[in-house]
C-alpha cells in the first residue's frame, strides 16, 4: 500500500525556483498538453513566488526542495548561478540515479553540477532565453557525462513547449550560446530603444514610434527565418544606391554598430565563463 501511495504522489516535473522562466516552462508544458497541472509542482525560497505560480496554473506547491526532489522524476534547477552551490548541497542527499536534473543556470557546467550532486547524477544543461515567456524562446541543450540520449530528448521536449530547441554535443559552446541567444534579446531591446528615440526626435509620437519599431523588428526577423537568406543579402535588398537606407546604415557604421554588437556577444560569453568558475 505504501508503494502505491508513493507512486500516486510522484510528480513528473519539479521546479526549484518559481521565477519567470519556470513560469514560462509551466505555461508551455500545459499548453502542449504533454502534462497536467497535477503532474507539476514547484518550490522557491520566496513563498510568494511559489504562490504566484500555483495560483496562475494550478500546479502543486512543494513544502521544500528536499521533498520536491524526492517526489519528482525530472527536477528543473531554475535558480540564479550565485546560489546554485547552496541549492545543490541541500538536495544532494536526495538525488538518485532515477532523477533527471535539468539546469538553466548560466555558466554552470554539467561536470560541476555532477560533482556537487555526488558524482554520477544524470544532468542536462539548458540555456533558454526570455522570449520563452511568449512561446518564442530559443533554447540550446547539452547532456552531461551520465545523462542518456533519451534524457537529452526529454529535456528538449520540455523546452519545445516554449519555442525552438537546438542540441549541441560540445558543452564548451554553451558560454557563446549564452552570450548570443541567452543575452541577445536585451541587445535587440536596446536597439529598439534607439529606433524609438530617433523616430520621436524626427517628429513621431512615442505610441506610433513604438508600433512601427516593434512591427519592423518582427517583420525583419520573419524575413530572416522564412526566406533562409543570410542577413547581408536581405540588407542589400533594402539598400538602394543613394537611398535613405544607405544613409542610415552609414550612420550606424560610423558609430561602430556591427563591432559593438559583436563585442556584446563576446563580453557576455566571457561573463558566462566567469560565472562558471564561481
Amino acid at each position: 500500500m505504501k508503494k502505491k501511495a508513493a507512486a500516486r504522489c510522484m510528480r513528473a516535473i519539479g521546479f526549484i525556483g518559481a521565477g519567470n522562466m519556470a513560469g514560462a516552462l509551466v505555461k508551455g508544458l500545459l499548453a502542449t498538453k504533454r502534462y497536467r497541472a497535477r503532474e507539476l509542482w514547484a518550490s522557491d525560497a520566496e513563498p510568494r513566488q511559489t504562490a504566484k505560480l500555483v495560483r496562475a496554473y494550478g500546479i502543486g506547491r512543494a513544502p521544500d526542495n528536499a521533498a520536491l526532489v524526492c517526489g519528482s522524476a525530472i527536477v528543473v534547477l531554475a535558480v540564479k548561478p550565485q546560489i546554485m552551490s547552496a541549492v545543490l548541497a541541500e538536495i544532494r542527499p536526495h538525488v538518485t540515479r532515477r532523477h533527471l536534473i535539468v539546469s538553466i543556470a548560466a555558466g554552470i557546467a554539467t561536470r560541476r553540477l555532477e560533482a556537487e550532486l555526488g558524482g554520477r547524477a544524470r544532468v542536462v544543461r539548458a540555456m533558454p532565453n526570455t522570449p520563452a515567456l511568449v512561446g518564442e524562446g530559443m533554447t540550446v541543450v547539452v547532456r552531461g557525462a551520465y545523462a542518456t540520449a533519451a534524457d537529452e530528448r526529454r529535456a528538449a521536449e520540455l523546452f519545445g513547449g516554449v519555442g525552438a530547441v537546438v542540441r549541441v554535443r560540445d558543452e564548451g559552446l554553451m558560454d557563446a550560446v549564452t552570450g548570443l541567444s541567452g543575452s541577445g534579446p536585451a541587445y535587440v531591446y536596446r536597439f529598439a530603444e534607439g529606433l524609438i528615440a530617433g523616430a520621436v526626435a524626427a517628429g513621431l509620437s512615442v505610441a506610433v514610434a513604438r508600433r512601427l519599431t516593434y512591427q519592423t523588428l518582427r517583420g525583419a526577423a520573419a524575413m530572416l527565418q522564412e526566406t533562409g537568406q543570410p542577413p547581408e543579402e536581405l540588407r542589400a535588398m533594402v539598400s538602394s544606391p543613394g537611398g535613405t537606407t544607405l544613409a542610415g546604415l552609414a550612420a550606424l557604421d560610423e558609430r561602430g554598430f556591427a563591432a559593438a554588437a559583436a563585442a556584446a556577444v563576446t563580453a557576455a560569453t566571457r561573463r558566462g565563463r566567469e560565472l562558471g568558475r564561481g
